[in-house]
């Protein structure tokens, strides 16, 4: 099975063994498989935050295929297989706020918790209560609360950590009589005609979301190469005030007057846009002249022309991240997860 095939970024060679779970007994049994034959084992969700060797993935890839969603008194428990737009369509059909700002993200819901998903103001850590999943280490299905998650910016408990398989994810929703929850982000609400912190039908909030993600080239088109991409490939850096008051000083010495807002995080770090370092080091839209470039609609995607391979996806990303360190002394970290044994 070539992996290219089922990655957004359209890249990436076969894998070793490859397996469909449709059930939480044949996903453990797979990965049971995988281990005992010490084989190094990818979990494969949608595929929208992935990055394959061009040589391909060693071990055994298990595709999660488990479906089913249930809704009760405002608890919306999805199986990890469930496409996740599809997810917060139904939250908005039914009236139930809170991922309504997560409309149109590729990928599957068992994803969200791991990457902590979020846009547009909202992040899955502010609805998920709790997660099942299969435990590596003691062979049964467990059940982790919101605090066991660990939850963190675009960060959790089960990223980079392969001991747990999630099975499915419990979301508290409310019922708040069509309404949305306050919108935070600026474009979204402008868009609405509302203030910060203003609410809006669902629906209404959905599409507003809908546009602002097809106006960037965040929304699946087949079509459209500017979606060719693992969507966001840098995280927004999150600085201590020292290396925030560094970036101060190498933008006063470039002549930079127009800075990006610093938001505080609560340990007193700051975090400010990716997106504008990689255009103020000199990384534009459309940036690059080989079959991986910029997207056309927003600097922070890398995306596939046609005919790319993933090391021309990684040599780019190496000249935007070394272009970035150079002019600000900020270091950007990858978003996607790199399957072993990828590294940049």
């Amino acid at each position: 099975m070539e992996l290219s095939g089922l990655t957004t970024l359209r890249l990436g060679g076969p894998a070793g063994h490859y397996f469909e779970a449709d059930s939480e007994q044949t996903l453990i049994a797979a990965v049971k498989d995988a281990e005992g034959h010490g084989e190094p084992l990818l979990i494969l969700g949608g595929g929208s935050n992935l990055v394959v060797a061009d040589e391909g993935y060693p071990g055994s890839v298990v595709r999660v295929g488990l479906r089913g969603v249930t809704a009760r008194d405002g608890l919306l428990s999805v199986a990890a297989g469930e496409v996740w737009d599809e997810v917060a369509a139904r939250s908005v059909a039914e009236g139930l706020a809170g991922i309504e700002c997560l409309s149109g993200i590729p990928g599957l819901a068992g994803a969200t918790p791991i990457q902590n998903v979020g846009a547009y103001g909202q992040d899955v850590s502010q609805t998920v209560v709790m997660v099942d999943a299969y435990d590596r280490a003691t062979g049964t299905m467990t059940v982790l609360d919101r605090s066991d998650c660990r939850f963190s910016y675009r960060h959790s408990a089960f990223k980079g950590n392969a001991r747990y398989v999630v099975t499915a994810v419990h979301f508290q929703l409310e019922d708040l009589g069509g309404l949305s929850k306050p919108v935070m982000f600026r474009d979204v609400a402008d868009a609405l005609g509302i203030e910060i912190g203003g609410r809006a039908p669902l629906a209404e909030v959905r599409e507003a979301v809908l546009a602002q993600r097809r106006r960037r080239g965040m929304l699946l088109d087949e079509a459209d190469h500017d979606t060719w991409s693992a969507g966001s490939f840098f995280t927004n850096p999150i600085l201590t005030p020292d290396q925030h008051a560094e970036f101060e000083r190498r933008c006063a010495a470039a002549g930079i007057e127009a800075r990006p807002t610093a938001y505080p995080e609560a340990d007193g770090r700051l975090k400010i846009s990716a997106a504008w370092l990689i255009e103020h080091a000199g990384f534009g839209k459309g940036y690059g002249s080989g079959p991986v470039t910029l997207s056309t609609k927003h600097t922070l995607a890398l995306t596939n022309r046609g005919g790319a391979s993933t090391g021309d996806l990684l040599k780019l990303a190496t000249e935007v991240r070394d272009g970035v360190s150079a002019r600000f002394g900020v270091g950007l970290v990858p978003e996607p997860v790199f399957a072993a044994p990828l590294t940049w």
